[in-house]
């Protein structure tokens, strides 16, 4: 099938990659700009633009998604997929191709619609999650469904270990899917909406009161961005990694593993208590 890819981040390049080992001619592949990162400010590539140069396969990066509908059109492609872009398109650019633009979701929608779903189900205590196959559509994951597959959450996986899981059922269910799309009538989505907004930082910081499942789940979530912390003698220090520890008594506490004070790397909890002369946060 003849496609175009709008994908962003690392998470989306082994979909490109796969679309392309799997026969599928994509025509365009759509990021967004370089960015400035580092120190220097130096203007660096998206993973995404980086891997469909490699392929050998034509990028555009514009500001606005509206930007590039002629393009999108001329290239005669018969059907969008859309992997973490990072820009909600415009209807004009839905209507650019036969079949439209289908939208790989990391979450059992209409659960979890928007910017953060893994993060959101790991921080509500989710037993379970999935990846969708949806049309897109004006609204924000509102589309119809072609296809969807439900998995368990660990409860000591991080959102960027759920998050590679889902990758890897998402590319696998796209490439089952795609085939049949321009034949199939997509199922609508029921059941009550939930939306996962964007994870700020100030909302990952640790409360050593709070409850243990709290904490624990916050903390995964957190990894690998934006991080949660907690502020000791005035500096920030990260935890990565943590577990909730019972005792006899049938009491539980919070125990960090992997903590990273600020400007320094990440270490084991008892390193840097070790370390530390005042209290510990966690004691």
């Amino acid at each position: 099938m003849r496609v175009v890819f709008l994908g962003t981040p690392a998470d989306a390049v082994p979909t490109l990659e796969a679309l392309h080992a799997g026969g599928h001619d994509v025509a365009l592949v759509v990021t967004q700009p370089d960015r400035k990162r580092g120190r220097g400010g130096a203007l660096v590539p998206s993973p995404v633009k980086i891997a469909a140069t490699g392929l050998g396969l034509p990028v555009v990066t514009p500001e606005r998604s509206r930007e590039i509908v002629g393009e999108v059109r001329d290239t005669a492609a018969e059907l969008g997929v859309v992997v973490a872009f990072g820009q909600l398109l415009p209807t004009a650019l839905l209507d650019a191709l036969p079949h439209g633009f289908v939208n790989v979701h990391f979450s059992l929608l209409p659960r979890w619609r928007g910017a953060a779903p893994v993060e959101r189900a790991i921080l509500a205590g989710d037993a379970e999650t999935g990846v969708c196959v949806m049309q897109l559509e004006a609204g924000l994951d509102t589309g119809p469904v072609y296809a969807r597959e439900s998995t368990p959450i660990d409860d000591t996986e991080t959102a960027g270990e759920l998050r590679a899981r889902l990758v890897r059922i998402g590319t696998e269910m796209l490439l089952r899917t795609l085939p049949g799309i321009p034949s199939t009538e997509p199922t609508p989505q029921s059941g009550e909406p939930t939306y996962a907004d964007k994870l700020t930082v100030d909302e990952f910081r640790l409360d050593p009161g709070a409850p243990v499942t709290e904490l624990a789940r916050r903390v995964r979530a957190g990894n690998p961005r934006p991080g949660a912390w907690i502020e000791v003698d005035g500096k920030r220090l990260k935890v990565w990694r943590g577990h909730v520890e019972n005792d006899p008594e049938g009491s539980a506490r919070f125990v960090p593993d992997e903590v990273q004070p600020e400007g320094k790397r990440a270490m084991p909890y008892p390193a840097w208590t070790a370390g530390h002369r005042g209290a510990h946060p966690f004691a």
